[in-house]
């Protein structure tokens, strides 16, 4: 079944679970974009399960509104996402994923090898997993506001990849200069900056949708998960 409940410090929630052919199988807990769970946060948690992993996406926005799935189309969707952004409490975001790592981890299907890969608020998300959670790797897409918690880096104590696009509009070059200084010398943080490329530069038909990078970007995912999760 895709869909699942999981049960957290304040109570239960739903997610989206993909699941390899192969199994047990490594899982990856998907942190979404400010669009709640929607068909793009789906389609990559089918990607990863194509990969070999337990995909996960949980519903983060549950203490607001469950079940949020809208689009980057209108201006009204767009609208209700910055609505929810401003809504969601970052901290009890990641004890919301903490408990799917746990979740995970106890799965019947699962090796016990647990890492995240988050999109935009998502991407922001994996950084703060990396310095709050014990998950063994963590991928951040376009993370925003990264530069308001550079202090948490010294907590990091397994491998973080990230993605950065030089004109992202949601990430100034004064937050990613300073995020550049913060991360860039970190042992155990990998960050590369996708020249002339926006925001969400990842996202299928996404308007700032860049094949050529999402690729690489994508590829360089992969690589990483293989090597700190295996596969």
């Amino acid at each position: 079944m895709p869909e699942i409940n999981i049960n957290g410090p304040d109570g239960a929630f739903s997610a989206y679970l993909a699941v390899p052919k192969v199994l047990p199988a490594p899982a990856v807990v998907v942190a979404q974009e400010i669009f709640g769970v929607n068909q793009v946060m789906r389609d990559v948690c089918d990607w990863l399960a194509g990969m070999g992993y337990l995909a996960c996406c949980p519903d983060i926005f549950w203490r607001i509104e469950p079940g949020i799935q809208i689009t980057d189309k209108t201006e009204a969707e767009w609208k209700r996402a910055f609505e929810l952004f401003g809504l969601f409490d970052p901290g009890k975001g990641i004890e919301d994923l903490s408990a799917v790592i746990s979740h995970l981890r106890d799965h019947e299907d699962c090796t016990g090898k647990v890492g995240s890969v988050g999109f935009c608020l998502g991407g922001k998300l994996a950084y703060l997993m990396a310095c709050r959670t014990d998950s063994d790797c963590n991928v951040s897409y376009y993370g925003v506001g990264l530069d308001e918690l550079l202090g948490e880096a010294a907590a990091i104590s397994n491998p973080l990849l990230m993605h950065m696009a030089s004109l992202d509009k949601f990430v100034p070059p004064d937050a990613q200069a300073k995020i550049k200084e913060g991360l860039g010398n970190h042992p155990l943080v990998d960050l590369h900056v996708y020249e002339d490329c926006d925001h969400a530069f990842a996202r299928i038909e996404g308007e700032h949708y860049d094949a050529a990078a999402a690729k690489l970007a994508n590829d360089r995912t992969t690589n990483f998960l293989e090597e700190n999760l295996g596969s």
